[in-house]
């Protein structure tokens, strides 16, 4: 009854089945496994805020890391040239970041957030930075891109913004060398809003998280899938053979064979009239 399994038919589908289970548990179990790793990342982010450690100098912090990303970090320097970042929403509510670039003592410029205020942005509204020497602690970001979420990426922005805080997009404004990172001043001035820092990059539960979260159960619906079919082509090689052993399959008989019925003869043509 099962010697059909044996057929080459069946090796086939026998392999398959035995090579894509295994295949589908391993991504599954693999995407499930990123789920997890960015749910711990979350909270580690969320329980123990590295804000709330005391402040570090700058390049002992470099390069951001999970680790290192909303650290409070010291400089000092004198301030330079300002910048406003437009279309920058707090609290629900659009405005722009005042950023001014602050030349520290080792040489190297790095951009400073030093708070954000209501409105479109307008360099007559930003207060000017502190003149001379300065110390400033802000907590560590790393640079954006063009795939940060919130950012003006389109371009086309007037003399004097900025759409991306970047060391990418300062390295044309800037003739020092740049700190690939920013500081968000986390104290009030001048009627500015503090800017909060961001979490790092792929550490919270967005979109990406649960898409991990999706494909895992895709993975595993697969595996259903694959035992489901095998067992639904074995079910009916089955019944066919019990079927046919029964006699209730009808079986072609082949031409000449006795009890079939002869074939008519074609009429005789009659003869012409002489």
């Amino acid at each position: 009854m099962h010697r059909f399994l044996l057929t080459p038919r069946w090796w086939g589908i026998n392999v398959f089945v035995a090579l894509a289970i295994p295949f589908c548990l391993f991504m599954g179990t693999w995407q499930l496994g990123r789920f997890e790793d960015r749910v711990g990342s979350h909270r580690e982010a969320a329980s123990g805020r590295p804000d709330a450690e005391p402040a570090a100098p700058l390049d002992s912090l470099l390069p951001v890391d999970t680790r290192t990303s909303g650290r409070l970090a010291s400089a000092a320097g004198e301030y330079g040239r300002q910048l406003l970042v437009p279309e920058r929403d707090l609290d629900g509510r659009r405005g722009f970041y005042v950023l001014t670039l602050l030349r520290t003592d080792s040489g190297r410029t790095v951009p400073v957030v030093r708070g954000w205020m209501p409105g479109t942005a307008d360099a007559a509204k930003a207060p000017a930075p502190p003149a001379g020497r300065v110390e400033v602690t802000g907590a560590l970001q790393a640079s954006e891109n063009s795939g940060t979420k919130g950012v003006h990426a389109q371009g086309g922005l007037p003399p004097g913004q900025l759409g991306v805080i970047g060391a990418a997009t300062l390295v044309n404004l800037v003739q020092d060398p740049l700190y690939d990172a920013w500081l968000t001043v986390q104290t009030a001035s001048d009627g500015m809003v503090p800017v909060p820092a961001e979490a790092p990059s792929n550490t919270g539960l967005d979109l990406k998280a649960f898409q991990n979260l999706g494909y895992t159960g895709e993975w595993f619906v697969f595996v259903a899938f694959v035992l489901f079919m095998w067992f639904r082509f074995y079910r009916r090689e089955v019944e066919t053979l019990r079927d046919a052993e029964a006699g209730l399959l009808p079986a072609a008989s082949p031409a000449g064979a006795p009890g079939t019925a002869p074939a008519k003869a074609a009429p005789a043509t009659a003869p012409a009239a002489e």
